[in-house]
């Protein structure tokens, strides 16, 4: 088996069938299918996941928003582009910019919200910009009128109804895609776990732009992770640290936050930026038992968090019998539940 040094991104490549890209989420949420990853696969439903919990586990849900960060429009000369807010920094906004001849100086009406770049970031991508909006009031408030969720681009049906990208226990406003682990749950389901006597703890970590930013280094160790943001608060990290029986996490993101935020085996509060990278062999040290994720994109970040997880060939086989199987893969996709 390689070391975690000599990693390499073709390791995590496979192919799917085009017609298996869940292009729309199913309803209602809890119907989508979910494999069980244990010592054995079990194909169920994910409203079954009720039964893989006891009383005394303790679910770790991320309670991040999506904020409908992309935005349509023009040029002053009347060009079209299409903008996708990043991050707050410094004088302006980070963003990314499709549209031809951006240069410092260039003005940008989307609606009623006009927009000037103020500089060119020195990036791998030559779409990032520094851009200043011109708005009267909040942008947050505005982007909730004029922006549109910042769908995958493998998604190609336009989503007539915007909360289905968003978990119903959202809250934190930050994220640029959704944590799609938890788009599965409803709300009368996770009444029936807590009823269970199961405890349910809440982090924030929101999605980035490296969710949209393939790795391109062929040896791993050569990726570098674009931060992200994590809150995790006392209450929470209380609750996760007196669990008595398994620790179940849902999503990538759930995962990460509490990795960044251990120490010596305990979860500590925490608010600020991780860059943590997680791929095969990694030591897991938050005490995480079980995740909830979905079917990623072959060599992606969270493929290979999720085969550190799991084992790669383990993950890779489970996948192939997915795929046999075909369950629908991707955001809007099917589920799997994974025993370390």
């Amino acid at each position: 088996m390689r070391t975690k040094h000599q990693m390499k991104l073709s390791d995590f490549n496979y192919h799917l069938p085009k017609e298996l890209i869940a292009q729309s989420p199913v309803e209602p949420r809890d119907s989508s299918r979910l494999m069980v990853l244990n010592k054995s696969i079990e194909h169920r439903r994910f409203s079954d996941v009720v039964d893989y919990f006891e009383e005394g586990d303790t679910l770790v849900l991320n309670d991040s928003r999506v904020i409908p960060a992309k935005l349509t429009g023009k040029k002053s000369t009347g060009g079209h582009v299409e903008a996708l807010i990043v991050s707050k920094s410094g004088a302006g906004y980070e963003c990314l910019i499709r549209g031809k001849h951006i240069r410092e100086g260039t003005r940008l009406y989307f609606g009623e919200l006009g927009a000037t770049v103020l500089e060119v970031i020195n990036n791998e991508s030559a779409s990032r910009y520094l851009v200043e909006f011109n708005c009267n009031g909040n942008l947050s408030d505005i982007l909730e009128k004029i922006g549109d969720a910042p769908l995958p681009p493998y998604i190609k049906q336009k989503l007539e109804d915007r909360s289905r990208y968003q978990t119903v226990y959202s809250k934190e406003k930050g994220s640029i895609a959704a944590p799609t682990a938890g788009l599965h749950f409803t709300n009368e389901l996770l009444d029936r776990i807590k009823e269970k006597g199961v405890s349910i703890a809440y982090v924030t970590l929101h999605v980035g732009i490296g969710t949209f930013t393939p790795v391109k280094a062929e040896n791993l160790e050569d990726h570098r992770m674009e931060p992200e943001y994590i809150y995790i608060g006392a209450e929470s990290a209380g609750i996760i640290n007196e669990t008595t029986e398994k620790l179940v996490a849902a999503g990538t993101t759930t995962v990460k936050a509490l990795e960044s935020s251990c120490v010596n085996g305990r979860i500590t509060a925490k608010e600020g930026f991780s860059r943590l990278f997680i791929y095969p062999p990694y030591n897991f040290s938050s005490g995480v038992d079980a995740m909830i994720t979905n079917f990623h994109l072959p060599q992606s970040t969270l493929l290979m968090l999720v085969s550190a997880f799991a084992g790669r060939e383990r993950l890779f086989a489970a996948y192939s019998e997915a795929i046999s199987n075909s369950y629908r893969f991707y955001s809007f996709g099917d589920a799997m539940l994974i025993f370390r």
